[in-house]
């Protein structure tokens, strides 16, 4: 399974950015897709995620403004980021866990860079 991240940019905060996770490989039972962010220095967290059966979660620093979504017919996601600010900032991964012949098996992709400027 190979996923791809896209969207990331610079923008000004109070703006948006649509990120986009693109699946593709041997795309099975997929318990969740997450998105996930990373700073230097800091640990990796989850930023927001949306389950199998459509339920989502977010981290309250992201709630009420971005919006986790995804097209299985796509076998893709997206991180809709609104009212973006500052702390935003970070390299964004989306990270996808699916059930296989051996067990759950969890897939990372390249992360893309989401800058916002004051």
């Amino acid at each position: 399974v190979q996923l791809q991240a896209s969207g990331g940019g610079l923008v000004q905060a109070g703006g948006s950015l649509r990120l986009s996770c693109e699946a593709s490989g041997n795309i099975g039972n997929i318990n969740v897709v997450g998105w996930y962010r990373q700073t230097p220095g800091k640990q990796r967290e989850l930023v927001a995620s949306i389950a199998h059966g459509g339920s989502t979660n977010y981290v309250d620093s992201v709630r009420g403004r971005f919006t986790v979504s995804r097209d299985s017919a796509k076998n893709a996601a997206y991180l809709q980021m609104s009212s973006l600010k500052p702390e935003d900032t970070a390299v964004y991964y989306c990270n996808l866990n699916q059930r296989e012949f051996l067990g759950a098996r969890t897939y990372w992709g390249k992360g893309t860079l989401v800058t916002v400027s004051s």
